[in-house]
């Protein structure tokens, strides 16, 4: 098997005519930290929910862990860990008594070591100090956490996570990011969707971007980043000069960051027809200090793919 995930055709319509996800092909490695990226209503959580069997799909195929589902459930979720659309939880038991309900329902679990595998999941999340408090009593943070717990209570092939790090402080997003990394290098293949590109970027191997419902786009997230044009950079004091002269050499999107001297734009062209912007912005009279085309980052090739900007903030 060398695909956790593989859809054909996959499609959503909703009464009414809402047409979800409109005919994805999607493929996810073995193995791979794979971001499934979008805006608000792009389709991520309505194909989330037609792989875990929450919904069923108007037409289509999709394969988990090598089986078809939704015909194959009962053999696909007990290897497969979720944590989709914030964890359901008891408000008046503890941490602990949530994790060891949510253990009592897997029918493959050993009720003989439940106790160690409660602890353990605990400990994995940080949840140990908080273990005896009651669930209600939580923030949305620790709820989160203790949603991821219960997804790892038993070893996984597959752990599917929508908005994972929702909720927590910049510290608890890098642990999170931490654990995520662990689990890949134990052979856990984890599914990703975030509305976090820099989070995507930073833990991720292989993305893939939708958009209206459809897939634009798939691969390693270097190869994604790669495809996008990098934006042109003049580090000057005389950034309003340097803006004005940009513009009319055809540069687009043109920023301004007059407290950091720095002028950046979408050049025309490829990168090899720059070489006379440089000796232009000098003959403007514009005191070039640095001048040169920046690496595209994910949010850049996501930019460019959908037209749309995205919260970046980690």
């Amino acid at each position: 098997m060398t695909t956790v995930i593989e859809t054909h055709g996959l499609t959503k319509r909703y009464r009414g005519g809402q047409l979800a996800v409109d005919r994805l092909d999607l493929t996810v490695p073995v193995g791979s930290v794979f971001g499934f990226l979008g805006p608000n209503g792009s389709g991520k959580t309505t194909t989330i929910r037609m792989l875990m069997g929450l919904i069923e799909p108007t037409a289509g195929s999709a394969r988990v862990l090598g089986e078809p589902v939704p015909r194959a459930l009962r053999t696909v979720l007990p290897r497969v860990g979720a944590l989709i659309e914030g964890p359901a939880l008891y408000g008046f038991l503890s941490g602990r008594d949530n994790l060891t309900r949510y253990d009592c329902a897997d029918p493959t679990a050993d009720p003989r070591t439940r106790a160690a595998r409660v602890t353990a999941a605990l400990d994995r999340v940080g949840l140990t100090p908080a273990a005896g408090k009651k669930a209600k009593a939580y923030s949305l943070g620790m709820k989160q956490r203790l949603g991821l717990a219960a997804a790892l209570l038993q070893p996984r092939g597959l752990l599917v996570l929508d908005e994972p790090t929702n909720g927590l402080d910049p510290q608890g997003m890098r642990e999170i990011r931490s654990l995520i990394r662990e689990l890949a290098a134990d052979g856990t293949t984890v599914f990703l969707s975030s509305h976090l590109l820099d989070e995507i970027e930073q833990v991720c191997t292989h993305a893939a971007v939708m958009a209206q419902g459809r897939l634009l786009t798939q691969g390693p997230v270097a190869e994604l980043a790669a495809r996008a044009r990098g934006r042109l950079a003049v580090v000057t004091p005389d950034t309003g000069d340097a803006a004005r002269l940009l513009k009319e050499l055809g540069v687009t999107g043109v920023s301004v960051d007059a407290a950091g001297g720095r002028v950046t734009g979408d050049p025309p062209g490829e990168e090899a027809e720059l070489s006379g912007f440089n000796a232009a912005l000098v003959n403007g009279g514009v005191r070039v200090r640095g001048f040169g085309i920046e690496r595209a980052s994910l949010e850049d090739a996501f930019v460019e793919l959908t037209g749309e900007g995205f919260d970046v903030a980690g």
